[in-house]
């Protein structure tokens, strides 16, 4: 490359400039006036820079600037990501604080539209059953199945579900109500009730300072993990029918929606675990407290009861890396900045079935919507996720989702009708519940 073309990538991106050459005065100034947010050729942020070269000054002014912590660059590692692999403690617990706050600005921004968007659809019941099921066959024996009820009414949702939460060798059950009103403060819309202990819990928008801590002590101390549902060589066609005379494939839904089925190829799941930042002591260790943390003991104590909190790691060796060497690479190809990776990757290719139908009353968007509101559910969240993709033509009464890696779920929407008459008691907390703010410490 030319000395002219590379001074002319350097000046599009003065804010990565300046954090590789640490000058946080000119960084400071250049940000009243550059875009915070852009990417270089890497795709990465100047945050992500900041974070790989250990520039904890110019970490703290591009984040209070307002620099999204979530995106990912080319190689898909967002700047926390980097920030754990670093290992500096008070840089991943600033990027930690900030991703939640902008998490919760982005829910904001979007609710009104939310509200709006729930008040139009007509007033309903819906039931939906889930069969967890495994390629794994000691797995596939004793994974749950459950039926989700969802009465929404207004800008009020509520859903009914047995199942708490689940691993691949685990699950919780239960009889919890979720429950969404719309028309309260932001603080006080989202409560879980457990209905056999008799208690709630609101869902909280802010973590206390040991919560933060105890999540930045579980970061530093495991994988750095990227996994996400590839869907660049995803084909929707149509599941063929009989042995001679072959005919598209046709399936009546809980005896209610004629639906043509679909098969589903070239949905892969790809994930990657990096560990770079973990000695071969820690993973020994790490394992012992992990396995801790999973039965809910979150915090490993001292002998004074206090919280044991992990230390930052010492700062890799300097690369010599310069601003000219690195936006003069290829793109995604660039010297490593801070510690040599230490990864592995796979993946698994997902084949699963799709019965698309155009009997069902609800649309797509309106389940979108309704689907948004219970996403604190991580079931939920995956079928959201998978539904917001460009589906064949009609409403999905029967999806094959992948959860896990080793997991998948079948979901039926077995029952649907408009309703306006779902009794008012429905989406509010009985007078007879407890609150316990610990009951469902994930929420």
């Amino acid at each position: 490359m030319s000395e002219t073309n590379c001074k002319d990538e350097e000046d599009t991106f003065p804010l990565h400039e300046c954090v590789f050459g640490g000058d946080v005065r000119k960084l400071s100034s250049l940000l009243r006036t550059n875009d915070v947010t852009k990417k270089d050729k890497h795709g990465n942020t100047a945050l992500h820079l900041a974070v790989m070269l250990g520039r904890k000054d110019c970490v703290q002014l591009l984040l209070a600037h307002g620099a999204p912590v979530k995106v990912k660059n080319l190689a898909g590692w967002s700047p926390l990501a980097e920030a754990i692999s670093y290992g500096d403690r008070q840089s991943i617990s600033s990027l930690v604080r900030k991703l939640k706050q902008q998490a919760r600005e982005q829910m904001e921004l979007r609710r009104p539209d939310l509200i709006r968007a729930l008040e139009q659809i007509q007033d309903f019941y819906m039931e939906l059953k889930w069969d967890f099921h495994s390629w794994v066959p000691l797995v596939s024996r004793i994974l749950p199945s459950d039926i989700c009820k969802i009465y929404k009414s207004g800008s009020r949702i509520r859903l009914d579900t047995t199942l708490v939460d689940f691993t691949d060798m685990k699950w919780e059950r239960g009889d919890l109500s979720f429950i969404f009103q719309g028309d309260r403060p932001t603080s006080e819309s989202l409560t879980v009730l457990d209905n056999k202990a008799k208690v709630y819990q609101k869902v909280r928008y802010e973590e206390t300072e040991n919560e933060i801590e105890d999540e930045v002590d579980i970061l530093m101390s495991s994988d750095i993990l990227a996994a996400q549902m590839s869907t660049k060589g995803i084909l929707f066609s149509r599941a063929q029918s009989g042995w001679i005379f072959r005919e598209d494939r046709k399936e009546t839904v809980a005896g209610i929606y004629k639906s043509d089925v679909y098969t589903i190829t070239g949905l892969v799941l790809e994930s990657r675990k990096r560990r770079e930042h973990l000695s071969t002591d820690d993973l020994q260790k790490n394992k012992a407290i992990i396995e801790s943390w999973t039965r809910g003991n979150t915090q490993n104590l001292d002998t004074n009861g206090e919280p044991v909190r992990r230390a930052s790691l010492n700062p890799p060796p300097e690369t010599g890396v310069d601003w000219n060497v690195y936006i003069s690479s290829p793109p995604g190809e660039y010297p490593s900045l801070g510690r040599e990776l230490v990864y592995k990757e796979s993946s698994r290719n997902f084949r699963a079935t799709l019965a698309m139908s155009d009997d069902f009353p609800l649309s797509v968007d309106m389940l979108l919507n309704v689907l948004e509101v219970i996403a604190p559910f991580k079931h939920f969240a995956k079928l959201r996720q998978f539904i917001a993709m460009k589906l064949p033509k009609g409403f999905p009464v029967k999806i094959d989702i992948p959860i896990l890696p080793t997991v998948t779920a079948k979901i039926t929407f077995q029952s649907f009708e408009f309703r306006d008459n779902n009794p008012p008691h429905l989406f509010v907390v009985p007078e007879d519940f407890v609150e316990d703010p610990l009951r469902f410490p994930d929420l």
